[in-house]
């Protein structure tokens, strides 16, 4: 990853509703949700959302499905990963115990097993 895509990535969620359409999508792996119930559960318009998603999907954060009628929407976690790896590789600077306590508020977040972590 380059500075330009983790520019690009970070300005994505870098606005109210696409963060808080991530941060839902993040909630509903594996299964995703179908972006009228994503619409509905933000509370937004199904074409501002659609707009949203479009400079996610953009940055390579989401991802759409189509499923009959419906496009499903997830959120792509290597992606993700990548993101975050960018921004914590330079953290410690040869001095690890610089990032322990963000690697420890990890581990507690992240049960063993889960995918998303």
């Amino acid at each position: 990853m380059d500075i330009d895509d983790a520019t690009a990535a970070l300005s994505a969620l870098a606005q109210p509703t696409r963060l808080s359409a991530f941060r839902l999508l993040v909630r509903a792996e594996p299964e995703g949700v179908a972006a009228g119930d994503l619409a509905r559960r933000l509370d937004v318009p199904q074409n501002t959302l659609s707009s949203h998603l479009a400079v996610l999907a953009q940055a390579g954060l989401v991802a759409g499905e189509r499923q009959s009628r419906s496009i499903i929407y997830r959120a792509d976690f290597p992606r993700f990963r990548e993101v975050m790896l960018f921004l914590l590789s330079d953290c410690c600077n040869g001095h690890p115990e610089v990032c322990a306590p963000v690697l420890d508020t990890l581990s507690h977040i992240c049960q063993p097993g889960e995918e998303v972590c």
